[in-house]
């Protein structure tokens, strides 16, 4: 029998070093700078084929130009106008986001979908989020108004219900420097410890919002958002995937679902335009 695990701990190490190999020019940048890799373009008009943005939103720890090397010129290629911004800032922390109060988080979201909602004369825009930034986006939608500007929320490996301090640290490793963070006030990490209250106001009286169409894109090698389940969603207008029920050989964990895996880039644009859906197989992998 081959040695599956260690062939997988080999595999996601070689990804995550070559996309690693991509970041240290990129966090050198900020995200009014990505035009040059074709998003953040605020020039950028809707076609009739794809009449809405698409808004990216990083994970804890995450960026606006980090955390979608992988997807954001996925999309562009396809036709979107993209764009990704920076949120959950702690005052002289750089390029790891996604700190601060959620609910300030959800606020910066808010003011940036109407930027892009402004410069594009879109009516309304897409999300797509990965981490935190799969789950934070619900709080824009049920408490700030969202619901009247989003017509679709895709959340890669949310944490919807909540995870463990435990597994939030697994990210730590990825991010050089991001364990000295752990002695300043955090309060996004309290605020998605499953129970927390952030998370009970979150979800009480339902997970979902009238109007919006969800999907969540969750993985069974899952580390960080344990169980994989508690990312999914339960309402109308929800489709929750397993990524492993359409590629059985996807091994990706938690970043990889959402930094290169091109399983999951094909289901996120199938979400973005599911009139012109197509089935996603291990063969997606090379599209």
């Amino acid at each position: 029998m081959l040695p599956w695990n260690r062939i997988r701990r080999s595999v996601a190490a070689l990804l995550l070093a070559a996309t690693a190999a991509l970041v240290p020019a990129a966090t050198t940048a900020h995200a009014t700078d990505a035009p040059s890799r074709g998003w953040n373009d605020y020039g950028c008009k809707p076609s009739a084929a794809h009449p809405r943005p698409v808004v990216l939103v990083h994970g804890t720890f995450g960026n606006a130009v980090d955390n979608w090397l992988g997807l954001a010129p996925y999309l562009v290629k396809r036709g979107y106008c993209v764009f990704s911004l920076d949120y959950g800032q702690l005052p002289g922390v750089p390029f790891f986001h996604g700190l601060g109060p959620i609910e300030k988080s959800a606020q910066q979201l808010d003011a940036f979908v109407d930027k892009v909602l402004d410069a594009t004369g879109a009516a309304e825009a897409d999300l797509v989020g990965h981490s935190q930034g799969g789950m934070m986006p619900r709080y824009y939608l049920k408490f700030l108004g969202g619901a009247a500007e989003v017509n679709a929320l895709v959340g890669i490996a949310p944490d919807n219900h909540g995870t463990t301090l435990a597994g939030l640290t697994k990210l730590l490793p990825y991010f050089p420097g991001a364990e000295d963070l752990l002695s300043t006030a955090t309060p996004a990490l309290a605020d998605q410890i499953t129970g927390s209250a952030f998370l009970t106001k979150l979800n009480e009286g339902g997970d979902t919002v009238p109007g919006v169409r969800y999907t969540v894109l969750a993985t069974k090698y899952e580390q960080v958002v344990t169980p994989y389940q508690s990312g999914f969603l339960d309402g109308p207008n929800v489709r929750n995937v397993l990524l492993q029920d359409l590629c059985p050989v996807d091994f990706s964990e938690h970043l990889a679902i959402g930094l290169f895996d091109r399983i999951a880039f094909h289901e996120v644009a199938n979400a973005l335009d599911p009139a012109h859906a197509k089935p996603t197989t291990c063969a997606a992998a090379f599209s």
